[in-house]
């Protein structure tokens, strides 16, 4: 395996990282910002306000995007890794 195809192998792995963890990063920034937001107006200053509806958002996120990161995944090994490992 040469440098080129070592180097186009791994920019498009994380590419695929990329687009897989951009559903849950989106959701956690915007419940952090509305958790964030809602600790300024009350002046509740509580830990775990922020990080109970972080997570719990952050969960069905992850749940309702499963489908999309497997399908993702999978297209990646198809398209890519198994060529290579197999010789194409």
């Amino acid at each position: 395996m040469g440098e080129a195809v070592f180097f186009d192998t791994l920019r498009a792995g994380l590419w695929v990282a990329v687009i897989m963890t951009t559903p849950l990063l989106s959701v956690a920034l915007l419940a952090g910002i509305v958790v964030g937001l809602f600790q300024a107006l009350t002046s509740i200053q509580e830990m775990t306000l922020t990080f109970v509806p972080k997570m719990a958002a952050m969960l069905v996120a992850f749940w309702m995007s499963m489908g999309f990161m497997t399908q993702s995944l999978t297209e990646y090994f198809r398209t890519t890794l198994v060529p290579l490992i197999a010789g194409l």
